[in-house]
């Protein structure tokens, strides 16, 4: 299917958003929950899977719905098109503190692969798989690195990366050992690997988790400093811990909540 080519701005720092311009006739598909705004003459439509196999019949819908729910996201994506006379726009905000990283497939072999929650949007067109890790040892103990999205196609597609972002081209036998949750995406020709982190003590107590992902070049690979599960459960660690069972919200919240009940 023939991608539709969109032009865009982003904007921001460090709470990103994507604007896409689309002429007559263009559309982009945006993940669940992350359109920002649209200027009139956008149209929205609700699809079942990733929007780039409707022409394929219900098995292709299925199909596409299928690779979706094997990682995590929502069956359904949003298309918007632009249904007016001159050219449109409609924007994509990042979910969380971080950075947009754009994407031209052309420029990539036409396929990325990358963490299953890092996808934002893209050019209709662009097809949204899901990529297994071959070895056994990656499966199991893999953890995020374990199933990843699949862009492919010939447009521009939009991940989202949390904290600042950080672009490595690996020369040919060139390895980077990485936290796996760090990881947004990686080309094709990267070799991707789980390794163990060393000796019981450093596994227990050194507070880096289990394993390692372990990128063999060459190729370019793009990591993030501050993946999502670690800021929540750094928020969760630090969150006020209820007393007494009393179900008001921690601590702060039964002080609080003992001044507007008229307890002492």
């Amino acid at each position: 299917m023939a991608m539709d080519e969109i032009d865009f701005f982003l904007h921001g720092d460090d709470m990103q958003f994507v604007e896409i311009e689309l002429d007559p006739g263009e559309a982009a598909i945006g993940e669940a929950g992350s359109m920002m705004y649209m200027e009139d003459g956008i149209t929205m439509d609700t699809v079942f899977g990733d929007g780039s196999a409707q022409q394929g019949g219900i098995f292709g819908k299925l199909m596409g719905a299928g690779k979706r729910l094997i990682t995590g996201e929502s069956l359904f994506t949003t298309v918007y098109s632009n249904a007016g006379q001159g050219k449109r726009k409609v924007a994509f905000a990042a979910p969380y503190t971080g950075k947009i990283i754009p994407f031209d497939l052309r420029q990539h072999g036409g396929t990325m692969i990358c963490q299953k929650d890092a996808f934002l949007c893209a050019a209709k067109g662009v097809s949204l798989g899901i990529a297994f890790q071959k070895k056994l040892g990656t499966g199991f103990f893999g953890g995020e690195g374990f199933i990843m999205q699949k862009l492919d196609g010939d447009g521009m597609a939009f991940c989202h990366c949390g904290g600042a972002v950080l672009e490595r081209k690996l020369a040919p036998g060139e390895v980077l050992r990485v936290d796996t949750g760090c990881v947004v995406a990686y080309t094709t020709d990267v070799d991707f690997d789980i390794q163990f982190v060393g000796g019981i003590k450093t596994a227990l107590f050194g507070g880096e988790g289990l394993f390692f992902a372990v990128l063999r070049g060459p190729g370019t690979v793009w990591l993030q400093s501050l993946p999502f599960a670690r800021l929540a459960s750094r928020i969760f660690a630090a969150a006020p811990v209820s007393k007494g069972g009393g179900g008001s919200g921690g601590e702060q919240g039964g002080v609080f909540g003992s001044l507007f009940n008229g307890k002492d």
